[in-house]
C-alpha cells in the first residue's frame, strides 16, 4: 500500500509542498481555511507525521524500564484515549530500547497521605527509570514520583508540580466556536464534568471558548457555564447538567453548547434526546478528543488529538529528561485536527419550547 506523503496531499490538493507542510503545522501564514482543508483531508487519507525528533540513546546503551501510570481501574479507562496514546508509548520505547511496565491505580481510593505511600511502594518495588503518568494523580503523588524519578506527564496540568509535560493545544477549541459563530449562533453555553482529581485541562479549553466569544463580540454568560469555576457548587450528576441544558434551551436559547471533551458531549446528546431535544436540529453540541462515536449517536463536530504522538512524545522526551537531568522542563503541544461532524447545524429560526419538542 503507497504511504501517505505531503507530496502526494499537496498534489491531490493541487497546493505547494510548502504550503501543505505549514499547514499540518499550524502555521499562521497559512489562512485557516486552508489550513483545516489540508488538515481534513490529510486525516481523511490516513496521513501521519513523522516520529518526534528529540535525543536518543545510543543503540549500545543497556536497556531500561520505566513505568506508565494508568489513574483510572483499566475498565474504566476512556478506551478511545487510552490505548491510542499506549500505542504510542510502545512504538516509541521500542525505538529507544526501553521495555513498559503499565499499572492501573484508582486515584479516588488515595488521601494525600495514602498517595504518597503508594508512590513510594511503586519506586522500591520496580526497576523503573522514569515514569509516564496518563490521567490525573494526587499532587502528592506526583511530586514525590517526580522527586525520586524523571516523570512526563501526559494531558494533565499540574498548578503546585513542575514536571515535563505533554499536552495538546487547548486554544485550539477557539475554531469550534469560530465555526458555531459562524453559523448564527450567538448563544453559546460551555459544559464540563466535576473532577474531584485534576481538571485543569477543562479549564484551559474553557479560557479558549471565553477568549474566542470576546473576539466575536459576545459576553459570556456564566449562568450557562458548568463545572468551571467557582460561582457555584459543582454539579455531580450528568444528567441533573442535560436537565439545565434544556431549560436554558427552551428558556434562554441558548442553540449551541461546547463540551469540554467527547465523552461529556456523547452522554449529552444522548440525554438530550430523553428529553426531547434534537441535535444539531434543536441545538449543537461539539466536543474536544475525536474518539469514535458510541453506537446510535451522530459524529461529533469536534477536535482530533494525534494521541500515538501525545505517547510517542512522552517517551522522548522521558529520554530526554534520562540523559539531560538538569535541562530547562518542557511543555511540548501536539496539535488537533478540526473533524466536522454531524452536531452542528446554523441556529434554529425559531426558539424551542416544551409545547414543540419532540418528546
Amino acid at each position: 500500500m503507497r504511504s501517505v506523503s505531503q507530496h502526494l496531499i499537496a498534489k491531490k490538493l493541487k497546493l505547494s509542498r510548502t504550503t501543505v507542510s505549514r499547514s499540518l503545522s499550524n502555521h499562521p501564514a497559512i489562512s485557516l481555511s486552508t489550513r483545516l482543508k489540508v488538515q481534513a483531508f490529510a486525516a481523511q487519507l490516513g496521513y501521519r507525521s513523522a516520529p518526534t525528533r528529540a535525543v536518543r540513546r545510543p543503540r549500545q546503551a543497556k536497556p531500561i524500564t520505566f513505568g506508565v501510570l494508568i489513574g483510572a481501574p483499566l475498565v474504566a479507562a476512556d478506551r478511545g484515549t487510552f490505548p491510542t496514546i499506549l500505542q504510542g508509548i510502545r512504538h516509541r520505547a521500542g525505538i529507544e530500547h526501553a521495555a513498559v511496565d503499565v499499572v492501573s491505580l484508582d486515584p479516588a481510593e488515595f488521601s494525600e497521605d495514602a498517595a504518597q505511600r503508594h508512590a513510594f511502594r511503586l519506586i522500591r518495588g520496580s526497576h523503573w527509570r522514569g515514569a509516564i503518568l496518563i490521567y490525573p494523580f494526587p499532587s502528592t503523588l506526583v511530586k514525590t514520583l517526580s522527586e525520586k524519578i524523571s516523570t512526563v506527564s501526559v494531558l494533565t496540568e499540574y498548578r503546585d508540580v513542575s514536571i515535563d509535560l505533554v499536552d495538546t493545544d487547548h486554544e485550539n477549541v477557539g475554531w469550534l466556536v469560530d465555526g458555531l459563530v459562524a453559523q448564527g449562533h450567538r448563544k453559546i453555553g460551555f459544559v464540563s464534568w466535576h473532577y474531584p482529581v485534576g481538571g485543569l485541562w477543562a479549564a484551559r479549553r474553557f479560557g479558549a471558548y471565553s477568549e474566542s466569544l470576546y473576539r466575536h463580540g459576545i459576553e459570556v454568560d456564566a449562568r450557562f457555564v458548568f463545572n468551571v469555576g467557582t460561582h457555584r457548587p459543582p454539579i455531580e450528576n450528568p444528567e441533573q447538567i442535560a436537565d439545565l441544558v434544556a431549560d436554558a434551551l427552551r428558556r434562554d436559547q441558548i442553540t449551541a453548547w461546547v463540551c469540554a471533551a467527547d465523552h461529556q458531549a456523547y452522554q449529552l446528546i444522548s440525554d438530550l434526546r430523553e428529553r426531547g431535544i434534537r441535535v444539531p436540529d434543536d441545538c449543537s453540541v461539539t466536543g474536544f478528543d475525536g474518539n469514535e462515536p458510541p453506537p446510535g449517536l451522530p459524529a461529533l463536530t469536534t477536535l482530533r488529538v494525534p494521541n500515538d504522538q501525545v505517547g510517542g512524545s512522552a517517551v522522548a522526551q522521558l529520554v530526554s529528561r534520562l540523559l539531560y537531568p538538569r535541562s530547562a522542563r518542557r511543555k511540548i503541544l501536539v496539535e488537533t485536527n478540526l473533524v466536522p461532524g454531524a452536531t452542528c447545524a446554523a441556529a434554529p429560526a425559531a426558539p424551542i419550547s416544551s409545547s414543540n419538542s419532540t418528546l
